[in-house]
């Protein structure tokens, strides 16, 4: 690995433990009053979207392919790692491994799910493809309404809270870096390719199913993460709360953030989750409020915000400096 690229995830590193020191700072100090609690369950809120967010955009800005299903993936990654900490909750297992085993078994459940959607459906691009991913959230919503084991219709309630701010920031980070990690990689580059000019991909000899289906299995196991920190956060959910709306503010996010930037995509989700608890108040117009900001994206900067900007701390840095420079 070079040696500026170690310097840049030094730096970047660094800044994380910063954020990440004033976030506990303003949380355990009590500055918030009794709010506190309040707005710790909003940052957690961010980040498993975050999470949510930046998946769904490894398949609409990396691979170029609309889904309008992926909180389908993050109810069997939710209800997977429900079901296992139920059964061990009378063992004696300590509440951070059961967080991990949690998470790794919402991760696979999902991922196992992507690449049996996957298989059979993803030789279809477009529309096809998109309306396949809503027919497949319908089923599994349909699924787990009739399945005794996740509540039947019912809430399922009495999910053990392991999900707390601290641990799931430090889980956003990994999850994040990784995807990113993934874009960069020859990987990344290969799914970008097949993104410009699918024919040119697949005539060149490169196997255009595998990694589609490979992007998508990835895409997948990250929703099944957020969905186990969501079930073990809220503790209680029902098949309903992941409907079409909900992977459809998935889809808003990420195009109002920039398709194919996962800066965009932890910006946009931090805001529009942040966004209906300031105007709670107005929470009955919130879709209406997505709809209006993403007429005016596409007709202004079609490709989101931030395009496909990255922000690079290490680049505002050298910036910074250049800038004292001239002003010495």
């Amino acid at each position: 690995m070079p040696k500026n690229v170690k310097i840049a995830y030094v730096i970047n590193f660094a800044g994380l433990l910063l954020l990440f020191a004033a976030l506990y700072i303003l949380f355990e100090t009590g500055v918030f009053g009794t709010r506190t609690d309040y707005f710790k369950g909003i940052a957690t809120t961010a980040c498993y979207t975050i999470i949510m967010v930046t998946s769904l955009n490894l398949l609409v800005g990396v691979m170029g392919e609309f889904s309008l299903g992926h909180a389908g993936f993050m109810s069997v990654g939710a209800y997977a790692s429900a079901v296992l900490t139920n059964m061990l909750s009378e063992k004696a297992v300590p509440g951070f491994a059961l967080f991990l085993a949690a998470l790794l078994a919402g991760g696979i459940a999902a991922a196992v799910t992507g690449i049996l959607v996957g298989i059979p459906t993803l030789k279809l691009r477009g529309d096809y493809l998109a309306i396949v991913t809503v027919a497949f959230a319908e089923i599994i919503r349909v699924a787990f309404t009739n399945f005794e084991i996740t509540g039947g219709g019912r809430t399922m309630s009495g999910i053990m809270k392991l999900s707390n701010f601290y641990w799931v920031f430090w889980v956003m980070v990994i999850c994040v870096t990784v995807m990113y990690m993934y874009v960069r990689s020859r990987f990344g580059r290969t799914v970008k390719a097949i993104r410009e000019d699918y024919i040119a991909a697949a005539a060149a000899g490169v196997n255009v199913t595998f990694y589609k289906i490979m992007t998508f299995t990835i895409s997948a196991f990250f929703a099944g993460i957020a969905g186990a920190i969501y079930a073990h956060y809220l503790t209680a959910m029902i098949p309903t709360s992941f409907n079409f709306m909900y992977s459809a503010e998935f889809l808003t996010e990420v195009i109002i953030g920039g398709t194919g930037s996962m800066t965009g995509s932890v910006i946009g989700a931090a805001f529009l989750s942040a966004l209906p608890e300031v105007m709670r108040a107005f929470a009955k117009y919130r879709m209406l409020g997505y709809s209006v900001v993403l007429v005016l994206i596409m007709i202004f900067r079609p490709g989101g915000v931030f395009g496909t900007w990255e922000f690079s701390l290490t680049r505002a840095l050298r910036r910074v400096r250049r800038g004292l420079r001239k002003g010495a």
